[in-house]
């Protein structure tokens, strides 16, 4: 699996965002919880693409944290 998610000091002060990109995670989740398609996201985001959205979204949905138990 790609890391799609990456997270260092010098971009967004360290908050997760899109690989290659100024995108938060957090903003990709706050667009998809208000009722935006994922095409839809793409569109208003020209840096992210459909792969790197649905990367973001698997990584998530594979983190042990969020796993059952």
């Amino acid at each position: 699996m790609d890391n799609w998610i990456v997270a260092d000091p010098e971009h967004l002060g360290g908050s997760p965002r899109v690989r290659g990109t100024r995108i938060s995670v957090a903003l990709i989740l706050e667009s998809l919880a208000a009722g935006m398609s994922i095409a839809q996201i793409v569109d208003a985001y020209p840096s992210l693409t459909e792969e790197s959205v649905r990367g973001v979204l698997a990584e998530l949905a594979h983190r042990k944290d969020l796993q059952p138990a």
